[in-house]
């Protein structure tokens, strides 16, 4: 990648300096060195026998998007030369109405720009016939309104960084840039190319629509964190060589729960960035697994009845100087910049909950959320032992102190001791406090990071802006103007937002069915479907917190409303016509076959004067019916896809409430069928043979 040791080295020192506070500070780049840099990225690339670059952008489809331009330029005497221009690199000009805009764009509104992100460095994609340099930049219309997900991201940075030094400051400390840090845990599954190229569902929608449950799956609990099938290793090292070359630290590798179910997850890196390069490993993870002959899914349910696929942001805050604000230290109770920064993610998960669950919302994830496999819908926040009794002894108003982390000896003598931690983990909060950071559970295995950090960037600026506002308000109010004055405010500060915030806390168990009468009890949101969610993204509340920071206008997040409600509509129809399609092409007449051979030889059978045992009649009768099931199921579903709504939002709710349980009626019948017909005549790879052969 083209960072900051290429820059060290290649750069004139002034033009080295700018580019450093520009990617540290958030300072703007002046156009004169954006000329050198563009010179200079450029022999870079040609070394590396580069011929072409491209402005790589995150439109709203969540995919990433890029026109390759070549370097090559004419002269005036005929000949060429490679060039890349200021100019060129800091602008590009696609198509902005072929992309998602939720109505920014009318059809003849065509002009967009591409704006380069200076704070995310340069790479190279290569191929086995040549490579391409890749630019990250923003994408917005001609108008300045944001096309994609990472303008808002670097909008939502800003404002956290603003209101972070805010506090910090009245806190006593100066720091000149706060950024918020971002590890995601990618879950994905590998399966066999050529089981995935038998499978319509699985090309079309990246998840099984039929296939009925092995007699063996992850009941006996023996593939997390096993061995890893050689096969799958050698895919896993070239992926992570390939990775590694494009600046990617990727550090942890290892079998998930569920069968061919695998993890990857890089270290900590500054949010924007994070995000850059997530895109970059699900893109990768893909292009890898073909080379070996698998492929990667990244849906959220490839399989029923086995564990989905998730994404965990491990998301922090830290200082230029490298302090990590979200951790408590040794004495969390007199650290009053991590107390006031955790209670800042409380009030922030507690006022938003609607805002983290739309955050995270598709199609494809509301498969998993719920299910006890994934946090449940419902928002709580899990503090761990420690820190959850210090909040109660806040609320309370009790003397303050922390528990210590104490040693844990096995028994054995030439064991070291190790040190136990003063709380346990909870696997099943969808947001939980793991040491320094904050891990949310609930994002999808095949999302992007930007909206998910865009939401927790934006909602905890809010909280530390109004703690901000407040502190020096108080303080100003107060007589004694010292340390303890300070200290004191601070703490009835914290302590009014924990007693504010309570019902968000929630140490138990979220699968449980007591703890989701509970949360209804606290009133709690529990928005269980994508398009309960969506209806509140608009609402005035969350339109306000957008605006006020200046990372999303009103009409940037409609669009973004418009275009979420249209990518689930349109997901749950291409599911609902490819399992038509598969059912009434391939199901049935496997299905019909077996009932003519059992027929046919039962009629053979006795016309040679045999006896037909009687056991054979409820064999046929059973599959016939079964067929006749399938056959309703699948014309009520046909009558489904064919009543047209009057509008996206009418149309969204028809697919929730309609079309997804004709879907499940469908899958339920076909499922009964596989288990009935000879797997020979079966037309589609089983989950067994998907799952288990490699």
């Amino acid at each position: 990648t083209f960072g900051i040791d290429e820059m060290r080295k290649r750069l004139p020192k002034e033009v080295f300096q700018g580019m450093v506070n520009c990617i540290t500070k958030s300072s703007p780049i002046a156009t004169h060195h954006a000329e050198i840099v563009a010179l200079t990225m450029k022999e870079w690339a040609l070394e590396r026998g580069a011929t072409h670059f491209v402005h790589w952008f995150q439109p709203l489809t969540g995919r990433t998007a890029g026109k390759h331009d070549s370097f090559i330029n004419p002269t005036v005497v005929g000949k060429a030369i490679a060039s890349l221009s200021g100019k060129d690199l800091i602008q590009g000009e696609p198509d902005a109405s072929s992309f998602p805009n939720g109505g920014l764009r009318a059809t003849h509104e065509a002009r967009g720009y591409t704006i380069w992100d200076p704070s995310s460095p340069a790479f190279l994609v290569e191929n086995e016939n040549g490579s391409y340099l890749a630019i990250p930049t923003c994408f917005v219309s001609w108008t300045g309104e944001a096309l994609d997900h990472k303008t808002p991201l670097l909008r939502s940075i800003d404002a956290l960084d603003r209101q972070a030094r805010r506090v910090l400051r009245l806190l006593g400390e100066h720091v000149e840039r706060v950024q918020t840090t971002v590890g995601a845990e990618q879950e994905y599954f590998y399966i066999d190319e050529e089981y995935f190229y038998h499978r319509a569902d699985l090309v079309n929608t990246g998840r099984t629509l039929l296939g009925a449950v092995p007699p063996k799956g992850q009941q006996l609990d023996d593939h997390y964190f096993g061995e890893i099938p050689s096969r799958i290793l050698a895919c896993m090292l070239a992926t992570e060589k390939e990775l590694y070359r494009l600046g990617i630290p990727v550090k942890t590798r290892h079998n998930e729960v569920a069968p061919s179910q695998y993890e990857v997850a890089p270290v900590f890196e500054t949010s924007g960035i994070a995000s850059d390069h997530q895109q970059l490993i699900m893109i990768t993870l893909k292009r890898i697994a073909r080379k070996h002959g698998l492929v990667a899914l990244l849906h959220e349910k490839p399989f029923a009845n086995l564990n989905g696929s998730g994404k965990h942001i491990n998301w922090s805050i830290a200082t230029d100087k490298g302090k990590n604000l979200l951790d408590p230290g040794e004495a969390p109770h007199e650290n009053l910049p991590f107390l006031v920064f955790c209670s800042a993610v409380i009030r922030a998960v507690y006022r938003h909950q609607d805002l983290l669950r739309i955050s995270v919302s598709s199609a494809s994830n509301d498969h998993r959320l719920g299910a006890n496999e994934a946090p449940p819908a419902i928002l709580s926040v899990f503090l761990g032992t420690q820190l959850y009794d210090l909040y109660q002894k806040l609320i309370n108003g009790d003397a303050l102190s922390t528990a210590k982390d104490t040693d844990l000896f096995l028994g054995v003598s030439m064991l070291p001791l190790v040190p136990r931690h003063a709380g346990d983990r909870n696997r099943t909060s969808p947001f939980a406090f793991t040491g320094n950071k904050f891990e949310f559970r609930a994002v999808g295995s095949d999302q992007s990071l930007a909206f998910p950090n865009v939401v927790l960037n934006a909602m905890v600026a809010e909280s530390l802006r109004d703690f901000a506002n407040n502190l020096r308000n108080r303080l100003r109010e107060k007589d004694n103007k010292g340390p303890d004055a300070l200290k004191e405010t601070v703490l009835d500060m914290v302590a009014e937002i924990a007693r504010e915030c309570k019902d968000i806390l929630f140490e138990g168990d979220n699968y449980a069915e007591e703890w989701h009468q509970e949360a209804e009890r606290r009133g709690l949101l529990n928005l269980r479907t994508t398009v309960d969610a969506l209806v509140e993204l608009t609402s005035e509340k969350n339109t306000q917190l957008f605006e006020s920071f200046g990372i999303l206008s009103s009409s940037e997040l409609h669009a973004r409303y418009e275009v979420a409600l249209e990518q689930y509509e349109m997901s749950i129809d291409i599911e609902a016509r490819t399992l038509e399609n598969l059912v009434r092409t391939q199901v049935l007449p496997a299905g019909f076959s077996y009932l003519n051979e059992l027929t046919q030889t039962a009629a053979q059978t006795k016309g040679i004067g045999l006896h037909v045992k009687e056991s054979v009649v409820p064999v046929v009768k059973t599959l016939n019916d079964t067929l006749s099931e399938l056959v309703s199921a699948v014309d009520e579903l046909t009558k489904l896809l064919n009543m047209h709504q009057e509008s996206l939002f009418a149309e969204a709710v028809h697919k929730k409430d309609m079309i997804i349980p004709a879907m499940d009626k469908v899958r339920g019948a076909a499922d009964k069928l596989e288990g009935l017909v000879p797997e020979k005549m079966w037309p589609l790879p089983n989950y067994g043979e998907i799952l288990f052969v490699h």
